[in-house]
């Protein structure tokens, strides 16, 4: 199944952000989105999830179609079955570990949810929590809870947006050091926006490159191993 994206999205204050771009969903790889930051990166991820709307294009899975400017379609952000987690964990306060994780599964007969949610708390590293109060973890704890989340329903397409801004050093650390092996066991082929080129090397299989609003028009190119073939203008530094 191929995603398959061209379209414009425009704000008031004369920003544009383009986008074109071909993308296998037929396995898991981790694709990376990055660029600048204000580059117009979380744009074109928010465009993908349904949760912007953009002025012209179209964007289209397979024989469905997410987004037609033409022909008046926008499916909204619950439709697409995707699964999305922001540089803030956006977790709900009132709500503890395991019943954050259920939110999106409540479909799901009661064992079976629970055996879901005891898998993913293995998955991400948070066995025996799921009592805890999410105002009891730490940031990265926290993180690991919205990517369980996110996971949950199994969504055809997983958009990780900057997962680790909000962590401090150690903490981004440790949860970049396991999020590939979390990625891979779920199987879900993976978009990840980011501006640091160090994160581009750990996670990424393939990259897009985008600068002053505009995605590069050379698709999805193997990461190399080098830091130094990397896009100078991209390699932003914390």
């Amino acid at each position: 199944m191929e995603l398959k994206a061209e379209f414009l999205k425009r704000y008031g204050h004369g920003t544009t952000v383009k986008a074109q771009f071909d993308w296998d969903l037929g396995g898991f790889s981790i694709t990376v989105l990055f660029g600048p930051s204000g580059c117009g990166k979380t744009t074109i991820l928010r465009c993908l999830a349904g949760l912007e709307r953009p002025e012209e294009g179209h964007i289209q899975v397979g024989e469905e179609r997410w987004f037609d400017a033409k022909a008046r379609i926008h499916r909204a952000a619950h439709q697409r079955h995707v699964g999305l987690v922001f540089q803030d964990s956006a977790l709900f306060p009132h709500l503890d570990v395991a019943s954050n994780i259920a939110f999106g599964i409540q479909r799901l007969e009661g064992s079976h949810r629970s055996k879901r949610v005891e898998h993913l708390m293995e998955l991400v590293g948070l066995q025996g929590m799921g009592k805890r109060k999410t105002t009891e973890l730490s940031g990265g704890q926290c993180q690991r809870v919205a990517l369980a989340r996110a996971l949950a329903p199994e969504p055809r397409l997983l958009l990780l947006d900057e997962p680790f801004a909000s962590l401090d050093r150690p903490g981004r650390e440790q949860l970049r050091s396991s999020l590939r092996g979390i990625l891979a066991e779920s199987g879900i082929p993976t978009l990840l926006v980011t501006h640091d080129g160090h994160e581009a090397l750990c996670l990424g299989d393939r990259f897009l490159m985008m600068q002053e609003g505009c995605l590069m028009p050379t698709g999805a190119e193997r990461v190399s191993s080098s830091p130094a073939s990397l896009p100078t203008p991209v390699l932003v530094p914390d």
